[in-house]
């Protein structure tokens, strides 16, 4: 019943900004924790970006000082803001969320993915 969308993604020159949005909707309980997750051809998925319930946050190492993660005030969206891109920060990035539906166990939501291409 839970449903992620993201948007935002496009192309942007190296040193641009973007912002990519993700809402969650649906029968929602709680949501524990929400992220981006990005995938470059021929590389694993990695952590961008993830902020929990309560506010705290976890940058992966290549993008900390350069995109904010934060929750809108509905608590059911989150957005990344990406400054100072870099070509290596080319790929499609997925919005992750551990939430639970019903009184029950969390599980682990994905949405589509969005395409960012950064150009030098």
């Amino acid at each position: 019943q839970v449903q992620l969308v993201e948007s935002g993604g496009g192309l942007v020159q190296a040193g641009g900004s973007l912002r990519l949005s993700c809402a969650a909707s649906g029968i929602i309980f709680s949501i524990n924790t929400m992220g981006w997750y990005h995938q470059a051809p021929g590389k694993q998925r990695e952590l961008v970006a993830a902020i929990t319930d309560g506010g705290n946050t976890n940058y992966g190492d290549a993008v900390k000082g350069r995109f904010t993660i934060s929750r809108g005030n509905a608590k059911n969206t989150v957005y990344l803001q990406m400054n100072s891109l870099k070509p290596e920060d080319t790929a499609v990035y997925y919005c992750y969320g551990l939430i639970r539906s019903t009184f029950g166990p969390p599980r682990e939501y994905w949405g589509q993915g969005t395409q960012v291409t950064v150009s030098s």
